[in-house]
């Protein structure tokens, strides 16, 4: 899956080939392998040996939390598709496109599978190792049949065809629309409050799963940090980033974004060179195991300039003192606007509001498995802080034409208030606190 910056740069890159052609491209590929990594980069060491796999055991339980919510909330089962839900309740990894494969998980008694026949094969292999998987029904369909049938006739065996079903919030509506027409008598709603419900509070085997990931993220940005150099592109950083995730074990990418770009949050496709005095916003993650970090650090490559670097510096003590307070008004009980207006209070102060006019977007987001997942802070978010939720902690300043500062650590809710994941970065000109 694209990420949501990436988009911006596959829309580059895919401009760059039509102009240079596949040899060119290859030949660019071949000479980035042979070039050697810079010293901070190179140094670095795997730490893919400290992730620990969510076990089976642990997605059974999972599924058992998820039939009492339904329970809870008056379902009578759930239905997931490919994707994250999917992945999180069974460890399975599927693509499918228009064909419906599903998972049937009801409140009561025992799930099934909805399977194209000629998957089978491949659909077995991987239920093998959910927590049903010593004993599937697997109801399979032709490629000239309904699918949707068997889905209505494993639901009508367990007496359910008239039931309440959740139906999980990424499926497609040509499935829903299909289900329901199977199911005429069944209403169909959102599976939201089960599948959220669960995901959203993190055992503390994916808190450390996070961690790992945030913390290899970091080292990842300061290898980089120590290697830039005046004259080099935003792809090189790119690179030099995906480069330094590859030493440390885990898949990785970043944004890069330089000096007027850095004010589109989410960046600009245009070709950028780094320069002296430069701002240089790099931002997104890695995954361990499954799960995100989601890191942003802004700063000039050497020394601010003279003229506009007060203002650059006073701008990012404004993002710092935001951030720092969304911290500390994180906490159990704690609705997730409040959090949100804690740190948009200062940059309001600061004379960077009023509302989202230099803070266009929501303070963060819910991490774990998506980069972006319940619960968010945003304005008018009632929904009340528990521990062990995870989410970003990501305020800035966006001065249109100028530059623009945002900083961004994970933050973990616990029992009495909320950390950070990683250290908070100290100043514009030593990101990482190695001056």
């Amino acid at each position: 899956m694209i990420s949501r910056r990436r988009f911006l740069e596959v829309g580059c890159v895919t401009t760059v080939a039509a102009a240079s052609g596949p040899l060119a491209l290859a030949s660019a590929a071949d000479k980035a392998e042979e070039s050697p990594l810079p010293p901070s980069v190179a140094a670095l060491k795997s730490r893919r040996a400290e992730a620990v796999p969510i076990t089976r055991e642990e997605r059974h339980e999972r599924q058992e939390h998820a039939r009492k919510l339904m329970s809870e909330n008056a379902l009578d089962a759930i239905v997931l598709m490919e994707g994250t839900s999917l992945k999180y309740f069974t460890g399975i990894r599927w693509w499918g496109g228009e064909r419906l494969f599903a998972l049937v998980l009801p409140a009561k008694g025992s799930s099934f599978y909805v399977c194209p026949a000629f998957e089978e094969g491949r659909a077995r292999e991987q239920i093998e190792n959910a927590p049903d998987g010593d004993n599937p029904d697997v109801r399979t369909w032709q490629e000239d049949e309904n699918p949707y049938q068997r889905l209505a006739q494993g639901l009508k065996e367990r007496g359910m065809s008239s039931g309440k079903l959740g139906v999980e919030e990424t499926v497609h509506f040509v499935f829903s629309e299909g289900i329901a027409r199977a199911l005429p008598q069944a209403r169909l709603t959102l599976a939201t409050p089960v599948t959220a419900g669960c995901r959203m509070i993190k055992s503390v085997h994916e808190i450390a799963l996070m961690r790992l990931a945030s913390q290899v993220t970091l080292a990842a940005y300061e290898a980089v940090y120590q290697a830039l150099r005046e004259g080099m592109t935003q792809q090189q950083v790119e690179d030099l980033i995906g480069s330094a995730y590859h030493q440390l074990g885990f898949p990785g990418e970043a944004s890069v974004q330089v000096a007027e770009f850095s004010a589109l949050p989410h960046g600009s496709s245009t070709p950028q060179i780094i320069h002296e005095g430069s701002i240089v916003m790099i931002d997104d993650g890695c995954t361990v195991e499954g799960y995100q970090s989601d890191i942003t650090r802004t700063f000039v490559l050497g020394k601010a300039p003279a003229q506009a670097g007060d203002k650059m510096k006073r701008v990012f003590e404004v993002v710092h003192r935001a951030q720092s307070a969304a911290l500390a008004a994180a906490r159990p009980g704690v609705d997730c606007g409040s959090v949100d207006a804690a740190a948009r209070k200062v940059i309001s102060d600061a004379d960077y509001g009023p509302g989202y006019k230099y803070f266009p977007h929501r303070l963060g987001h819910g991490m774990g498995m998506d980069g972006h997942e319940w619960p968010y802070f945003v304005r008018g978010n009632t929904t009340k802080l528990q521990p062990n939720m995870t989410l970003s902690d990501e305020p800035g300043i966006y001065v249109q034409g100028e530059f623009g500062i945002r900083l961004e650590d994970d933050m973990h809710i616990t029992e009495n208030g909320a950390e950070l994941f990683t250290p908070q970065s100290p100043s514009l000109e030593d990101p990482f606190g190695k001056a």
